[in-house]
C-alpha cells in the first residue's frame, strides 16, 4: 500500500510515492517533475507502470484546469484525489491568515513541514520557512506553532524579466553574485539574489525580535541552491518540504 503526494506549482508538478506509513523526513519510494504543460501525459509516462496507490494528497497553485487534468491521469486507480484547502489550524499550526483559506496552499503545507521537521529535532523555537522558485515566500512560524505571515516577491527568472521588458539593454547573460559587481551580467544576478535574501533576512530579524531566540531557517524549492550561498544567517536546504507537510496532513501529525 502506497501514498501518492503531489505538488502543482506555478511552473512544474512533482511528485513523490511513499510507503503507507511514511512520516515527514522519509525519503519516496518513487519520484519525479514534469513541466505543467506536460502533466496531461502522466498516465502515459511517469505513472504509467505506478501501482494504484492507496491514498492521494495534493498541494495546487496552478489554475482548476490544470488540477482536473491531473485528475483525469488518476481514473485508472480506484483512489479520490484529495487537495489542500487553508484551514484555521491543522498539522499543529494555527493559522494567522487574515482570511486563512485565501493563504496559498503551498506556503501552508509548506509551513506545516516545517513545524514537523522542528518537532522531530526537539526544537521549540521558532521556524523560518523559505521557498525559492519561480515566485519566492518567506513565512514565520511562532514558537507555538502560530503561522504570524510571510513575504512573497518574485524570483530570479520573473526579476530578470521585468527588467528586460522595462529596460533597454539589459538582455545579457545570468552572471555571477559579487560583492561589487563591474558588469552588468553580475549586476542582475548580485541584484537579485541581495533582494531576496535581504528579505530573508529582514524578516529573520523581525521573528528573532518578536521571540527572544533566532529562529530555525528551512529553505527548500527548485532555486535554493542558487541562493543558499548568499544568505548571511543559518540555514537548511530540505528538498521535500511541502512533501513532508502532506505526509504530516496525512497521518494527522
Amino acid at each position: 500500500m502506497s501514498f501518492l503526494a503531489v505538488d502543482i506549482g506555478n511552473t512544474r508538478l512533482k511528485w513523490a510515492l511513499y510507503a503507507d506509513d511514511a512520516r515527514p523526513g522519509a525519503s519516496p519510494e518513487r519520484q519525479g517533475a514534469v513541466f505543467i504543460e506536460n502533466c496531461g501525459r502522466l498516465a502515459d509516462d511517469d505513472w504509467q507502470h505506478l501501482a494504484a496507490p492507496r491514498a492521494m494528497l495534493g498541494s495546487n497553485v496552478a489554475s482548476d484546469a490544470v488540477r482536473r487534468r491531473v485528475e483525469e491521469q488518476m481514473d485508472r486507480w480506484d483512489v479520490a484525489p484529495r487537495w489542500v484547502v487553508p484551514s484555521t489550524q491543522a498539522g499543529g499550526v494555527t493559522n494567522g491568515y487574515d482570511h486563512p483559506t485565501r493563504l496559498g496552499a503551498d506556503r501552508w503545507v509548506a509551513v506545516i513541514g516545517a513545524r514537523a521537521h522542528a518537532r522531530q529535532r526537539g526544537f521549540g523555537g521558532p521556524v523560518l520557512v523559505v521557498m525559492v522558485g519561480t515566485a519566492v515566500t518567506v513565512e514565520a512560524l511562532s514558537s507555538d506553532g502560530h503561522y504570524l505571515g510571510g513575504l512573497i516577491l518574485p524570483g530570479h527568472g520573473i526579476m530578470l524579466r521585468a527588467l528586460e521588458s522595462g529596460t533597454a539593454g539589459l538582455r545579457v547573460p545570468t552572471g555571477e553574485v559579487r560583492d561589487f559587481p563591474t558588469n552588468t551580467s553580475d549586476a542582475l544576478t548580485s541584484g537579485g539574489t541581495y533582494a531576496i535574501t535581504g528579505a530573508i533576512e529582514r524578516l529573520y530579524r523581525h521573528l528573532q525580535a518578536r521571540e527572544g531566540r533566532a529562529p530555525l531557517v528551512l529553505m527548500t524549492g527548485g532555486a535554493g541552491w542558487k541562493v543558499s550561498p548568499a544568505l548571511d544567517v543559518p540555514h537548511e536546504l530540505i528538498e521535500g518540504l511541502i512533501f513532508d507537510g502532506l505526509l504530516a496532513l496525512q497521518h494527522g501529525t
